[in-house]
């Protein structure tokens, strides 16, 4: 499948040693649980904690006008991803990995390079994006206690912590803007709607079928979903791994 232009914007800077690509399926998929799954996932980590980094502080640049305490969330935020961003680097390393060792997808920086509003931006990042993020590192962090890996665990209860801030200050902004203007509700939706299709090529051809975690129900409603809200993403999460392990997808 090929990528659709008008539901991609302009990739991000990278060094020369990056090999960036544009879909799941040109990049190394190792199976899980194999030492080198384990360890293009720190690379791969590292890489995405710096496009979400990237985006927060594009939303700074580009919507200089919206208030004083969004403004200092995202700052926030931007603080928080970098931290996370040299995190993976330096657990990648330590254990033998070199930077630009495996490929890498610019696909999250690209979404939202081609949604216009910062409703929509928060919408696809925050709620959908790192909230997927959140569920993975709250999977994860129990795997990396089970296998006694001290490092990796701590670094995913960092990660689990600050996501949490993440999704609930874009929570609390969005619904405050659909309070205040109810039209608001329909630039979201058609934000989410773009970027669900975006999100769907790029992982085209296998990335659609790989078998996920299930929802972090605790740690979404601390994050300021409400309880509907997780009941609807656990419902849809069971009928895509139900969908995933019976060949449907």
């Amino acid at each position: 499948m090929t990528l659709d232009p008008a539901l991609f914007g302009e990739g991000p800077a990278r060094e020369a040693r990056f090999t960036v690509k544009r879909r799941w399926s040109e990049c190394e998929n190792y199976a899980d649980g194999t030492p080198e799954w384990q360890m293009e996932f720190l690379h791969r980590q590292m890489n995405e904690e710096c496009n979400v980094l990237e985006n927060a502080s594009r939303h700074l640049a580009e919507f200089p006008d919206v208030e004083w305490p969004l403004r200092m969330w995202l700052a926030r935020q931007c603080f928080d991803e970098a931290r996370h961003t040299i995190a993976y680097q330096r657990l990648f390393t330590a254990r033998g990995g070199r930077v630009g060792q495996y490929p890498v997808l610019d696909f999250q920086y690209r979404i939202l390079g081609k949604i216009a509003t910062l409703i929509g931006r928060l919408a696809v990042q925050n709620r959908s994006f790192e909230a997927d993020g959140l569920d993975a590192a709250t999977f994860a962090l129990g795997q990396a206690r089970q296998r006694g890996d001290t490092e990796l665990a701590e670094l995913f209860e960092q990660q689990q912590a600050d996501e949490v801030h993440h999704i609930r200050f874009a929570n609390e902004w969005i619904r405050r803007e659909i309070e205040r203007d109810p039209r608001n509700v329909l630039k979201m939706a058609a934000a989410l709607t773009q970027g669900m299709t975006a999100f769907q090529q790029v992982f085209a051809d296998g990335g659609l079928r790989v078998t996920k975690y299930g929802v972090a129900e605790q740690e979404r409603l601390e994050a300021g979903f409400a309880p509907h809200e997780v009941k609807v993403a656990v419902e849809l999460s069971r009928e895509r791994i139900a969908a995933v392990r019976n060949g449907e997808v």
